[in-house]
């Protein structure tokens, strides 16, 4: 059981890049042969063609027309019934990816305590317009609960008063959340055998 514990997390993680890398190049293999004749095409070109898409698209969204552009395409999905459903669920779910922008990223690590128990969050807007004056007397923020072994999550609108900030990286909080707290120490930590560094109050 101790060498499945150790050989099937990273035969899995290269199953994922591998499988990862071979459907982009079989994909973007029938899109590069548009353009080039198949006798000039060599194998990891899809890859590389791959690669440089994301990163002209990464960049265009930037544009103001590109951002517009995809707000009306947003809109137009948003009519269909079941692609909507679809379509946001996993917009949703991209969101929580490191994409660079604040208003986007998962900006702090947070604790919540209700009954005696304490709740591991993430602050993930800090405004909340669509509110409105329905609760005025209250600073409130968007903070995402996510649940164990990646089955889901919840958004909680909390006071800002009743959070407690943590020193603790998004990355390291995720994953002692997503993982049931068996993340809590870091590997480079228990190679070197150094103390288990904990989340500081703010």
């Amino acid at each position: 059981m101790k060498g499945l514990a150790t050989v099937l997390p990273i035969a899995l993680t290269i199953y994922a890049i591998v499988w990862l890398l071979m459907t982009a190049e079989s994909v973007m293999h029938r899109v590069v042969t548009l353009v080039l004749p198949e006798s000039h095409y060599w194998p990891g070109l899809g890859i590389v063609a791959g690669l440089l898409v994301l990163f002209v698209v990464g960049s265009a969204v930037n544009a103001y027309l590109v951002r517009r552009a995809i707000r009306v395409w947003e809109r137009f999905l948003g009519r269909i019934p079941v692609v909507k459903t679809v379509y946001s669920a996993i917009r949703d779910m991209t969101r929580l990816l490191p994409s660079g922008d604040s208003h986007g990223d998962l900006q702090s690590v947070v604790l919540w305590r209700t009954q005696g128990a304490y709740l591991l969050g993430f602050i993930t807007r800090e405004a909340l317009p669509e509110f409105g004056e329905a609760t005025p007397e209250a600073d409130l923020v968007a903070v995402y609960v996510p649940l164990s072994y990646m089955i889901g999550g919840v958004t909680l609108y909390l006071p800002r008063s009743a959070l407690t900030a943590l020193d603790m990286p998004v990355e390291t909080a995720m994953r002692l959340a997503l993982t049931g707290g068996m993340s809590a120490v870091r590997e480079t930590d228990a190679d070197l055998g150094a103390p288990v560094t904990r989340g500081r109050t703010g």
